[in-house]
């Protein structure tokens, strides 16, 4: 009787949720699957329970489910890297966070397309709980991501310039916003398009001093004096053109390599300039980090921005889990909105 009675009991404390998970790398509308699994409502000493409340879906993500980036969570695994949450409930000895919080991600892999969750107190992190929705499911990746690079390179004062290519991408977007906030001037390289001059005023609305196309670029139609850093995410020839607008004493950073190409530098700036090259992946800084306090000024001075409408709220297309399969491929043919799983 008193086993019948203790299965009862935790029977009841258990709760239903759903996850989209994949067993095994493929492409990623089939490999991913949605499941239900049962987990206890009791979290043990150390765990939080999160209700996951929204998760974008991004090329890493993407790219993680392929088998083809380098972080790679122990199969079978929850897809999504980012995302935002509530804590439900702590157990016992967790004291960085607290039943209410908003947390986020600690680091890339935790698995964020689900409905609720136990995770390890240091798996996840406390952001500001009044951001909106359209902000804090996309804290942890693009904004970061711009703001260090920003920062972390050169020490730049207002009125330096910054050049970039990709400058319509979320982290572009965000540079752009950024050295607007910070009062430094950005050029902006972007492919020649059907409705470029809609992005171009897109762009410039956002903060944009220039924006040019990598044809302008590669022909040197325009000079830019007192560039101090470039930041790559194409690579091959728009990287090579893209170092060559440097300064005396300038950086590139290479963040991404859409172009599949391998980073170009011009040979005279590398001497008789002495530029340098760099690379930046967030979830390397992230795992870093030894001691909380830098993440946390930065996200305070992001949620700042993004409060006060100084950062603008990026547009989504709204998805239910259920919806998987097309959220994913909108996402893989590149849609012009990112692609956000609503998940409360």
């Amino acid at each position: 009787m008193l086993k019948i009675l203790s299965l009862r009991s935790s029977i009841q404390r258990a709760a239903s949720t759903r996850q989209l998970v994949y067993e095994g790398y493929g492409n990623p509308p089939e490999a991913i699957q949605l499941k239900s699994v049962n987990i206890a409502e009791n979290p043990a000493a150390g765990e939080v329970l999160v209700k996951w409340i929204a998760a974008p879906v991004n090329p890493a993500d993407l790219n993680q489910i392929q088998g083809v980036y380098p972080v790679k969570p122990t199969l079978p695994a929850v897809g999504g890297n980012e995302g935002f949450g509530k804590v439900i409930s702590v157990g016992s000895n967790v004291t960085s966070v607290k039943e209410g919080d908003h947390v986020i991600p600690n680091k890339s892999g935790l698995g964020t397309w689900r409905e609720l969750a136990l995770h390890s107190e240091s798996d996840v992190f406390q952001i500001d709980q009044n951001l909106p929705l359209e902000y804090a499911s996309v804290f942890q990746v693009n904004p970061p991501t711009a703001y260090r690079m920003l920062k972390d390179f050169i020490n730049l004062k207002k009125g330096d310039t910054v050049v970039q290519n990709g400058a319509n991408s979320a982290v572009g977007k965000h540079v752009i916003q950024i050295c607007r906030i910070l009062g430094f001037k950005s050029v902006n390289v972007v492919r020649n398009r059907d409705n470029l001059d809609e992005l171009v005023k897109e762009l410039k609305n956002l903060g944009a001093d220039d924006v040019i196309t990598q044809e302008e670029l590669y022909g040197r139609k325009k000079k830019f004096p007192g560039v101090k850093l470039a930041l790559n995410c194409v690579g091959g020839r728009s990287s090579l053109f893209l170092a060559s607008l440097l300064d005396h004493g300038g950086c590139m950073v290479t963040y991404g390599g859409m172009s599949k190409q391998p980073v170009d530098c011009p040979t005279g700036p590398l001497i008789f300039k002495d530029i340098s090259l760099r690379g930046f992946w967030m979830s390397r800084w992230y795992d870093i980090q030894k001691t909380p306090e830098k993440r946390q000024d930065m996200y305070k001075e992001l949620a700042e921005w993004m409060k006060s409408g100084e950062i603008v709220k990026q547009e989504f297309v709204n998805n239910r889990l259920d919806d998987h399969v097309k959220a994913i491929e909108n996402a893989q043919n590149k849609h012009d909105k990112k692609q956000l799983f609503l998940l409360d």
